[in-house]
């Protein structure tokens, strides 16, 4: 174990010193015209393959992820397409009820953000929020846009409409406050590619083992600088359609069993965090 002194200037700490924040970070997604899979890409058309592959999700694969996480006693976030919502209220239902965060998504996750259009991104904002709440019965207050690609208006418009984080930035090892022209806004940047089941395994066509691999290697290092006073974060990001498939979930269950071998590890969802650093760090 090293024993030198980290060379990290931002001093922080989690509830009760523990070493490493791990969180589990899901996602319902409906599309307007294809998913992330395709075996053919004809742009602006609906490709209705890709779209099957999307339903997925909330056919099955969310039942296995609830299933899971049910067995292993964690609580994720689940960032939810408003579409979703609309289309799946059961599926969202059950994803509350059982104590997991709604997280607001946009509306169509291939549709990304118009800076150009303010108007209709707040609309689309209020529009989403509705749909989750009305489907699960609990107001989001966390906001990660599809592909995180928010505009340069996303976080004041988020901040006006009462959201407490927003998880478009990737710029950070851990939670941070930003002051907007609207409020403060807790940002919790993406620390999730090594375990990101769309990065790693869809995208980067890679057998699930890597996945396992790159979550050890990275748990082994940020619990080792924990360790030594400097407590980071983990995270886990699990798609209902993609993770919710019987091929990953030995490996999430493989990497799960492995933090929770170790001392000192906060399993939190992502609003935990959100409201830990809002008080650390008030605006």
């Amino acid at each position: 174990m090293p024993s030198s002194p980290m060379r990290y200037p931002r001093k922080w700490e989690w509830p009760n010193q523990q070493k490493i924040a791990m969180t589990i970070n899901l996602a319902m997604e409906a599309f307007r015209f294809k998913s992330q899979y395709t075996q053919e890409g004809r742009p602006g058309r609906e490709d209705l393959f890709s779209l099957s592959y999307a339903r997925y999700g909330a056919k099955s694969g969310i039942y296995r992820i609830l299933d899971l996480l049910d067995e292993t006693g964690l609580k994720g976030s689940m960032s939810i397409n408003g579409k979703a919502a609309e289309l799946y209220p059961d599926q969202i239902r059950a994803v509350v009820e059982a104590g997991h965060e709604p997280v607001g998504h946009g509306w169509e996750n291939d549709m990304l953000t118009d800076d150009a259009d303010p108007d209709a991104e707040i609309n689309e904002i209020r529009r989403v929020t509705k749909a989750i709440t009305d489907a699960g019965g609990v107001r989001p207050i966390g906001w990660t846009s599809p592909g995180s690609a928010g505009s340069s208006n996303t976080l004041s418009f988020l901040a006006q409409e009462g959201y407490l984080w927003n998880g478009d930035e990737a710029d950070d090892d851990l939670p941070y406050v930003k002051t907007t022209a609207k409020g403060p806004m807790v940002l919790l940047p993406r620390v999730n590619t090594p375990t990101n089941d769309l990065a790693i395994w869809i995208a980067g066509k890679n057998p699930p083992s890597v996945i396992w691999e790159q979550f050890k290697d990275t748990f082994d290092e940020l619990y080792s600088e924990g360790e030594r006073g400097h407590p980071k974060w983990i995270e886990i990001v699990l798609h209902a359609h993609m993770a919710g498939r019987p091929t990953l979930i030995p490996t999430i269950r493989r990497c799960i069993a492995y933090a929770r071998q170790h001392q000192d590890v906060w399993f939190a969802r992502k609003r935990d965090l959100a409201e830990w650093a809002m008080k650390r760090e008030p605006r």
